[in-house]
């Protein structure tokens, strides 16, 4: 589920991939999306990925993205 609050902006699906030019990302934008190549491609994210949950952490913070969930009921 996706929520946005008025006056901000979603993260966008790849945002940080696109942004910080992710090999990866690079040759995913070569294939056709859904296709075999492209999915074979999309795996070595998911597998692999080239960066770190810090680099990904510190690029929202540096890009002005607040990290936001609902209250427990």
């Amino acid at each position: 589920m996706t929520m946005t609050l008025e006056g901000y902006v979603a993260y966008k699906r790849r945002e940080f991939c696109k942004d910080v030019q992710c090999l990866v990302q690079v040759e995913l934008n070569g294939h056709v999306e859904g296709s075999a190549s492209y999915e074979q491609t999309r795996k070595k994210c998911s597998q692999g990925c080239l960066y770190t949950t810090w680099q990904f952490h510190h690029w929202l913070i540096e890009k002005g993205y607040l990290i936001l969930r609902p209250n427990e009921k």
